[in-house]
This record gives structure tokens, sequence and C-alpha cells, in this order.
């Protein structure tokens, strides 16, 4: 057993959320996470952070939950600064936070150079003095958050924990495969070239439920293989089905139960059903598709079989640095997109091809059915593909790679390990499978790396290409996903010898 694990020592649990809506500040809230710029109508639920404090003997880690997109660097390490100045001898190291991964939540990335698709999208847009700033709303958020997670610390009492596991249809693969080889994220499935997904799925919910010394319910890990993204093309508010889901459980083991949702590696999943086409259910692009969904978790939850409650489990948190090799493109790959640019941007300049996306968009918003509304086979987005190629090739051997630090908890016989990735199901299948906890939970969109992570296909998804499997949309490539997957099972499987 490593160095360092905690046997027979008391475990300590707190906890704390608060509410993070900016609607008290008096201006237009921006949503992100799509192509083009979205202001929010009106708010469909309310945004949140939760946060649960550990310790075990002179062990311990802090995790957080907000609804939000993602959760950046700069967001990560003034929270970990200003959680330092306030809980003294915390390495701050072992505080990670993940985002649901709602695209109904104004941006936490203060301080940010607008670069790629964002400084066409939001250049004018954050100029306008009546729409809320990435830095005004961390402004806001930032304090509440940490607020949040010194109170989860001070909360800290005698408690123990539970495992369960369910099943619930919630995430599907969402890129379709087409016979010339190519593929294209919610692609036509009717089409007589489609011949199949390119990934599975996987129901599995993995639940860990804290209880206090008298064996009450006080929280959850709800780890689920899909981002909460229902609501993603709205122009509403919402922390989507994490959101509402959070809140049924609070109608179920009373109000102050918490539950803190993890996204499992589901860089290619969504809750749409690409092969029944929303004839059984609703289209999952509406605010209809939230409460089913949530009830779809809940059942799970019910119908769990816990544990055991172990109040002295064996304990044990470490934070260790992650080297991958970023994805690289090749002289050829250069040329070839130079080429490209070229030839796209005689036909129809940046600035106009930006304007007919936005059109295009905004029409089929109009229209009455499921999305997506804009097309990722769009001029625009061509162009963008482009020079995210030529801008790689030009800055690849100045940073070579892509540099994080990972969380890995050893709790009874669980494991948890986070990433800052949309990694993809196929590597989240590769370390569960060979993982010696008796369940895994794995956290995508969680710890701070030296650049934006944005996904980590799979290598099919390399191949066929297409949005999600791009340079553009990436900083490390199958190789490297590889290397992440060894060496989470590596680092998780110590804390089992």
């Amino acid at each position: 057993m490593e160095k360092g694990v905690q046997m027979n020592e008391k475990l300590m649990i707190g906890w704390s959320e608060a509410d993070i809506t900016p609607d008290s500040l008096g201006k237009k809230i921006p949503l992100y996470g799509q192509y083009y710029a979205r202001i929010a109508e009106k708010i469909h639920s309310r945004l949140k952070f939760v946060a649960a404090a550990f310790s075990c003997g002179d062990d311990a880690f802090i995790a957080g939950t907000v609804d939000n997109c993602g959760t950046p660097r700069q967001f990560v390490d003034l929270v970990r600064e200003k959680v330092g100045e306030r809980i003294p001898g915390f390495d701050t190291k072992k505080l990670f936070i993940n985002a649901i991964h709602s695209h109904s939540a104004p941006s936490l990335s203060f301080n940010a150079k607008l670069g790629g698709v964002g400084a066409i999208a939001w250049g004018d847009v954050n100029k306008d003095a009546e729409v809320l700033t990435p830095d005004e709303y961390a402004a806001f958020a930032v304090p509440i958050i940490v607020d949040t997670i010194v109170a989860a610390w001070n909360n800290r009492k005698p408690g123990g924990i539970a495992k369960g596991f369910g099943n619930a249809r919630i995430g599907h693969c969402r890129r379709a495969v087409y016979t010339n080889g190519t593929a294209e994220m919610y692609g036509d499935t009717t089409r007589p070239d489609f011949i199949g997904l390119e990934a599975g799925e996987d129901t599995g919910v993995e639940m860990l439920f804290t209880f206090d010394e008298n064996g009450k319910k006080t929280g959850m890990f709800l780890n689920v293989a899909c981002p909460s993204q229902n609501m993603e093309s709205t122009y509403q508010v919402s922390s989507d089905f994490a959101g509402a889901t959070r809140e049924l459980l609070k109608k179920e083991y009373g109000e102050d139960f918490h539950t803190l949702y993890q996204i499992s590696p589901a860089g290619c999943q969504s809750p749409r059903d690409l092969v029944r086409h929303y004839t059984t259910e609703p289209d999952f692009w509406h605010a209809d598709g939230v409460p089913v969904l949530a009830n779809r978790l809940l059942t799970a939850i019910k119908a769990a079989e816990l544990s055991e409650i172990e109040y002295a489990p064996a304990f044990i948190s470490k934070n260790v640095e992650v080297v991958l090799p970023r994805r690289r493109a090749s002289y050829q790959d250069y040329k070839a997109a130079q080429a490209e640019l070229a030839r796209l941007t005689a036909i129809m300049p940046e600035d106009k091809a930006f304007e007919a996306f936005c059109a295009e968009t905004h029409a089929n918003e109009k229209i009455d059915g499921p999305g997506p509304y804009d097309s990722k086979l769009h001029h625009f987005v061509l162009i963008k593909n482009a020079q995210a190629v030529i801008t790689r090739y030009e800055n690849q051997d100045e940073n070579p790679n892509y540099i994080f630090d990972m969380n890995v908890i050893r709790l009874g016989d669980i494991a948890i390990a986070n990433n800052p990735f949309e990694l993809y199901l196929y590597y989240g299948q590769n370390i569960k499978a060979r993982s010696k906890a008796f369940q895994t939970f794995l956290v995508q969109l969680s710890g701070n790396g030296n650049f934006h992570a944005g996904y980590l296909p799979s290598p099919d998804a390399e191949r066929f290409g297409g949005y999600g499997g791009l340079i553009i949309n990436g900083q490390v490539g199958s190789d490297g996903g590889y290397k992440l997957a060894d060496r989470t099972v590596e680092e998780i499987n110590k804390l089992f010898e």
C-alpha cells in the first residue's frame, strides 16, 4: 500500500453550495460555448457552485462543481490562491473543480486574450457596456465560490461514505460516420452513405453518498458519461439537467442534501439519440428534455443498492504533474492549410463568412425542430479550421507539451481521477477497465493546464476528422490520449498495491 494512506482514522466531511447566477448585476448575460454570440433572454434555472471537503488524519481534498462551460486555468489558479489565504496549511493543489459543461452560462475566462473563433464571435459583444464581461462575472462569482469552499471546509464533521451504481439512458455518441471515411458531429443518419456511429455509450451511473454520524444522507458525487447540455443552443441561463437532478434530490433527501455532478469521459457524447431521430422522446435541444433526463437519473439513484457505510475508509489524496505531447501538424498539413485558406478567403473573406455563418444559424433557429442550428461545415468554420493548423505548426516547437496537474484519490475502495479535457469515451473505458478500484470516478473538464485543453479525440475521431476530431478542437491527440490513460491507471493502481 502506498505510503501516506490513512487507515482507521475518522473521516471528516463538509458540504456547502451557493447561487452564482449574475441576474442581480443588472446586465445582459452572455452565454458561452457556441461559435456565435448568444445573449440570455430569460433564466431557466439557477447557476450554482457546490463544494465538498474531505479530510482524514493529516490528508485532505476539496472537490467543487461549477455550473459553467469550463474551468479555465486563470479561474482555478485564482480560486486556489484565495482559498490558500483562507485555509492555512491546506495544500491548494488538492482543490479541484469540474464544470458541468453547460453552454448556458457566462464565461469565467477573465483576463483572457480573445483568439480563434472567440475573437470574431465575442469581440464586439464584450465592448457593449450593457453586456456582462468575463472579468465582471469572475469578480462577482469568484468571491462567492471561495466563500463556499471555505464554508465546506469549516462545515466538516465526522461522517461516512457508501458507494452505489445504477444505469440511466443519458449519453449517446454524437458523431456519425460515412462511407467516404469522414465523420460529422450530429451528422444526418438517414443518408444512404451513413455506416454507423463512431463510438458506443456508457449508461453506468457511479454514485458516492456521504452520511453524517447518524446515518443520514448529506450529499453525493454523481458521475455520468454525458455533459449537462440539453439547453446548449437556447437563449436561457440554465444549469440544465445536472441542476434539475440536484433539485430533485433535495426534494428526495432534504434541502440540506448536496449533489456534486461530475462528467465521466464523454467528449463524443450528448443526450441525443441520433438513431431514433427523437421519435420516442423529446429532442433534447429544448427545455422539455431537462426533466426527462433528471428523472432518469433520479430513478437510477433511488434504485441503487448502496454498500455499507464506512466511517474510517482508506484515504489518500495526491496531486501529480502530467506531461503529454501536443498534437502536431506536419509540414504537409501546414502547406495544405495555407493553400486551403487562400482558396477559401478568395471565395469569401473571413469577416463576410462570419456574417453569413451567423445569418444562417439564426435562420435555422427559427425553424421548429431539433438542432444543431450552426453548421460545422460552413465556409467560416472551414476558414478557422485551416487557420488553426497553420497556428499549430508555427508554435508547436516552442510549446511541444501539454502540462496539467491531476488529482488522484482513494476513498475506501473507490478511486477518483480528474483531467482537463473533453476526453473521448474510448479513454474512459480504457482506464476504468484497467483500474484496480472497485469503482472509478473519472472527472473531465477539471484541472488546469498550460493551454485551453479542448477535446482529446479517439484514434477513430482523429482519422475521420470533423468537429471534435480536428487540430482546432484540442491540444492533444490520440498518442497523448494513450499516454494519459496509462498514467491515470498507473497512479490509481499505486493506491491499491
